[in-house]
């Protein structure tokens, strides 16, 4: 991916572009870099715009399809100088992970495990839809970790997303169900 970003000779990056560059580890490379991003607090609106591919990309994963985007997703780019930021802002974490990461508990990294890993993802994208407050920053978090387990075919990355993934659920379940009863509540207030 640096070295994408650093090829003057592109005006723009495409989705399509970095899919064909990562091969057969482009499904969770593009979700690192969906997730990843969401992971911090960002403006409203920006996990519906990210988690919209997150929910595509982990429906591959889930039933282990071969790696493919549709061309409205494929197309989509970016400016290279605007991709060159998102990979400085990211490189620390990828440098992190790739001194982390190795071989190990290959069974949790690998299929059948890893359609399991694609499901939790799969759940995880949907709630990083949802409008909760600070609701996306552990989802996210999560994807990105499950993320970097089958990229580096790592299966303690990949159990600690299974530990993240009940963790990331109890939390959004609970926020939302105090939005629902908080709504309900000024609800009833108001025609009280």
């Amino acid at each position: 991916m640096r070295q994408m970003a650093a090829d003057q000779s592109r005006e723009r990056i495409s989705i399509g572009d970095i899919f064909d560059t990562m091969g057969d580890r482009a499904i969770s490379a593009l979700m690192l870099i969906f997730a990843l991003p969401n992971a911090f607090p960002t403006p409203p609106g920006t996990s519906a715009v990210l988690g919209a591919p997150l929910v595509f990309l982990a429906a591959q994963l889930t039933f282990g399809l071969k790696p493919w985007l549709p061309k409205v997703i494929a197309n989509r780019s970016m400016r290279r100088e605007d991709f060159e930021t998102i990979v400085g802002r990211i490189h620390r974490w990828l440098a992190w992970a790739e001194r982390m990461l190795k071989p190990r508990l290959a069974i949790f990294a690998e299929p059948p495990a890893e359609y399991l890993a694609g499901a939790a993802c799969l759940l995880l994208s949907i709630v990083l839809l949802l409008p909760v407050p600070l609701g996306n920053i552990l989802p996210a978090v999560t994807i990105s970790v499950f993320a970097f387990g089958i990229l580096g075919r790592d299966g303690l990355f990949a159990l600690i997303g299974f530990v993240m993934t009940a963790v990331s659920l109890v939390v959004a379940g609970g926020v939302i169900y105090g939005l629902v009863k908080a709504a309900i509540y000024l609800v009833v207030q108001w025609f009280a």
